[in-house]
C-alpha cells in the first residue's frame, strides 16, 4: 500500500475549500494508483453506501469516482425491482453486479434497502426483515470467502443537517430531482429509521464485513475521511510507469482542411442574460 498520511483536521470549523480541493486532488492521485493497481492484479473490490435521505451517498461516490475509469469502478445504483426480480431469491438481482477481476464494484444504496426503507415503508413483511437479517451475515461471508475486498459504508447525518439539504433541494433547480415523494414520507420517520438502522447494525456488523460510519454533516470533511479510510483499508502499490513523452506528428504531405460548411455552435456572450 502506498503511503496515504492521513491529516486530520479539527472536527469543528469549517473546512476551507482551497484546502478541500487540495486535499481532495492529492487523494485522486492515490485512487488512480489503486484503479492500475486493482487491473494489474486482478482485484475484486466492493463497496457499499447506505445512510438517510440527504447524507451525502451520491456527492461521495462522485468525489471517489470523478478521476478514474468506469470501466474499473462501477457504481451500481438499482431501480425497483420488476415484478419478476420480486420473484427471485431476495439477494439475487444484487450478486449478479459483484465485481469480476480488475473491478471495484461501488453500491449507491444495496441489498440494505430490505432492513431500511422496504421495512420502514412497509415494502415487505417482518418475516421478510427477519429472514434477511438471518442470511445477509452467511451472504457476506460467501462474498469475502471468495476473495473480494469488501467494504461498508454507513454516512449518518444529524436530524437538522437532513432538514437543511433536502429543503435545498425544494429551492435549486439542479437538485430538485432528487428529492422524490418517498423522501418526503421517509423524512418524517427519523426515529423509525433509527431502530431499523440500529437492528441492521446489531446483525450485519459482522468481524469479516464491519460496518465503518462516517460524520457527514460536513460534506468535505466526510469525502476526505472516507477516501483517506477506503485507501487504507485496499492493500495496493504504485505501478512502475514510463515517463511519457508525445511523439512527433507526422507531415501534413499536401492536406488542407476543407472548405466545408460546417454547422457551427454559436459562440456566445458569458455571462448570458
Amino acid at each position: 500500500m502506498t503511503d496515504v498520511d492521513e491529516k486530520p483536521e479539527a472536527a469543528s470549523g469549517k473546512l476551507k475549500e482551497k484546502d478541500y480541493q487540495r486535499e481532495l486532488a492529492r487523494l485522486h492521485v492515490e485512487m488512480v494508483k489503486l484503479q492500475l493497481w486493482a487491473v494489474h492484479e486482478r482485484l475484486r473490490v466492493c463497496i457499499l453506501f447506505e445512510g438517510r435521505d440527504g447524507a451525502g451517498k451520491g456527492g461521495a461516490i462522485k468525489a471517489i469516482t470523478e478521476r478514474v475509469s468506469p470501466r474499473v469502478f462501477r457504481v451500481v445504483a438499482l431501480p425497483e425491482p420488476t415484478e419478476r426480480e420480486k420473484s427471485q431469491i431476495y439477494f439475487q438481482r444484487y450478486i449478479r453486479h459483484l465485481p469480476s477481476a480488475g473491478e471495484i464494484v461501488i453500491f449507491d444504496r444495496s441489498w440494505y434497502n430490505r432492513a431500511g426503507v422496504e421495512r420502514v415503508m412497509g415494502f415487505c413483511t417482518e418475516k421478510d426483515v427477519e429472514m434477511f437479517l438471518e442470511m445477509v451475515p452467511l451472504v457476506e461471508k460467501a462474498i469475502v470467502e471468495s476473495g473480494i475486498i469488501f467494504l461498508k459504508y454507513w454516512l449518518e447525518i444529524s436530524q437538522e443537517e437532513q432538514a437543511r439539504r433536502l429543503e435545498a433541494r425544494i429551492n435549486d433547480g439542479r437538485k430538485i430531482w432528487k428529492l422524490s415523494s418517498m423522501d418526503l414520507q421517509s423524512y418524517s420517520r427519523w426515529y423509525d429509521y433509527s431502530r431499523a438502522r440500529d437492528a441492521m447494525f446489531r446483525a450485519s456488523d459482522l468481524p469479516w464485513a464491519p460496518w465503518y460510519v462516517v460524520h457527514s454533516n460536513d460534506k468535505n470533511r466526510a469525502r476526505l475521511n472516507l477516501i483517506t479510510h477506503l485507501l487504507k483499508h485496499i492493500p495496493y502499490k504504485e505501478l512502475p510507469r514510463d515517463k511519457v513523452k508525445l511523439p512527433a506528428r507526422q507531415k501534413p504531405h499536401g492536406y488542407k482542411e476543407p472548405d466545408y460548411p460546417f454547422k457551427m455552435v454559436p459562440e456566445l456572450t458569458w455571462p448570458s442574460k
